[in-house]
């Protein structure tokens, strides 16, 4: 009972581990990838008229460039920064919230204005912290940007490569910067999870009637892969729970042998009793009784030592885990059937 309870409890832990580190990239988002072709290919301006006749389907939409480009501020450089060119819908989409500052707007993309957010670990890192680097001037590749916002800092602590090492500016500007004539990258989010399979449609029929190929873009809806993520967890707990009650089957045997032994030691008992007047039924209820109870304390104790192991072991694996109802439930009660069986 106790190997079964920290196993599957276990498991769910770091399975809810990893949906949660999963869902942390944003459900309710749609990403867009796909190859423009000389003769087939589909303008940022084309993407954003699909999106304003679709409002009611998606709440928000960013065209996505991605620059590998060095970050600095007079002698101090970064190579780690992940630096990309957004709209003004992108802070809306990662639900940040600025600590200094502004967002980028429609007007700096239009006019490409050299300006820039950046996150915490970047104002940290180069600056000092958020308030200093707020209003100064950052060099991206040798282009001076504005940092006209920085983001409120996401992990703790701040690391290279980690959540806080960005910088993003308009779309237009890393276009330029890129020397791409066109954008391969989109990202949209929906106004309800529910409706995912039905946007994510609406794009690839979309795409698919100006590419006539739907090897030329990929849609990616992150809620639909959670679900599988989900069904995945679900297929491999379930797994690892039948091999964790290989035990209970095990512990069956133990308790046959011991009542078995338990009959052959009591035969004077069982003599005297029969000479008394007990029925045959009334013997077998008695060994019954005594094979249920046993099976429920030791159940009992199981449920016990699973629970602090599981515990314990998931402080230490720096997991949440916390015996699971159904684990528990389960393996109590299979633990006295087969008690019972036997």
């Amino acid at each position: 009972v106790a190997s079964v309870i920290i196993l599957v409890s276990l498991v769910n832990a770091y399975m809810s581990y990893m949906t949660e580190s999963f869902a942390s990239l944003g459900t309710n988002q749609i990403s867009v990838n796909m190859v423009n072709l000389p003769s087939r290919s589909v303008a940022v301006d084309e993407m954003y008229a699909f999106y304003d006749e679709n409002t009611e389907s998606f709440d928000h939409m960013t065209p996505m460039v991605s620059i590998s480009a060095t970050v600095k501020n007079g002698t101090d450089s970064m190579t780690s920064t992940s630096v990309s060119g957004v709209s003004e819908d992108y802070l809306g989409i990662k639900d940040w919230t600025l600590v200094y500052g502004r967002n980028i707007q429609y007007a700096d993309i239009t006019a490409r204005h050299k300006v820039c957010v950046i996150g915490a670990y970047v104002a940290d890192e180069l600056y000092g912290s958020a308030e200093k680097a707020y209003g100064e001037t950052i060099k991206v590749n040798g282009y001076a940007f504005q940092i006209v916002g920085v983001v409120e800092q996401q992990d703790d602590p701040l690391e290279e490569g980690g959540t806080d090492d960005f910088l993003f500016m308009p779309y237009s500007c890393a276009i330029k910067m890129a020397r791409n004539a066109s954008i391969n990258n989109y990202t949209f989010t929906i106004m309800d999870l529910t409706t995912a399979s039905e946007a994510t449609a609406l794009i690839e029929n979309f795409l698919y009637e100006t590419f006539k190929d739907d090897d030329l873009y990929n849609v990616t809806a992150m809620s639909e892969m959670l679900d599988s993520l989900n069904s995945m967890i679900a297929m491999v707990s379930a797994g690892l729970g039948g091999i964790a009650g290989i035990s209970l089957l095990v512990a069956g045997v133990g308790v046959m042998n011991i009542m078995l032994v338990s009959v052959t030691e009591r035969t004077r008992e069982i003599g005297i009793r029969k000479a008394l007047g007990a029925r045959k039924s009334v013997i077998l209820q008695q060994f019954v009784i005594e094979a249920a109870v046993q099976s429920a304390m030791g159940g009992i104790i199981g449920i016990i030592i699973g629970s602090i192991a599981t515990t314990t072991v998931g402080k230490l694996a720096g997991l949440n885990a916390t015996p699971t109802p159904m684990a528990v439930i389960v393996s109590f009660s299979v633990s006295v059937a087969i008690g019972l069986f036997f």
